[in-house]
């Protein structure tokens, strides 16, 4: 699985413009589902998400996790996170999971987020969608299970 995470003071994510979710002080997670991924990915990566010590303290230390601050997690998928550039100037797709399983994935990283007490709001999945939001910082982390799982 990728994940784009970007601490957010507000982020909302519209179908045609119909809200499906929002959240204030928190986090946008872009959620790229491959071919190879599980369960377990799923699991790995809620738990890193919610662990990652991204805000700040009363002392403006990076040390405060999105649950030490109360704060909410917008998941809107995005299989362009699973492009491969390898060749050519046209992205290739290959990587991606197939839509079916990577709905279930999709699903089962929101509730393993739900899990541990973090409120989510949620994109439509395969949906064409606007995502409005104020990156706070900014600060953007980029997370590869494939990488990450294996160190």
């Amino acid at each position: 699985m990728k994940a784009l995470l970007q601490r957010v003071s507000r982020a909302e994510v519209t179908v045609e413009g119909e809200s499906l979710g929002s959240v204030a002080s928190g986090l946008l997670v872009l959620l790229g589902v491959e071919k190879t991924d599980t369960k377990l990915h799923a699991e790995w990566l809620a738990r890193k998400i919610i662990s990652l010590r991204i805000f700040e303290d009363s002392d403006q230390k990076i040390n405060r996790s999105v649950i030490d601050i109360s704060g909410s997690v917008l998941v809107v998928s995005q299989f362009t996170l699973c492009a491969d550039l390898s060749r050519g100037n046209r992205p290739g797709f290959s990587y991606a999971a197939a839509p079916n399983f990577a709905e279930l994935l999709y699903n089962e990283f929101c509730v393993q987020l739900k899990g541990h007490g973090v409120p989510i709001a949620e994109g439509r999945f395969g949906a064409e969608m606007k995502v409005d939001l104020v990156n706070d910082g900014p600060f953007t982390i980029w997370l590869d299970t494939g990488d990450l799982m294996r160190s």
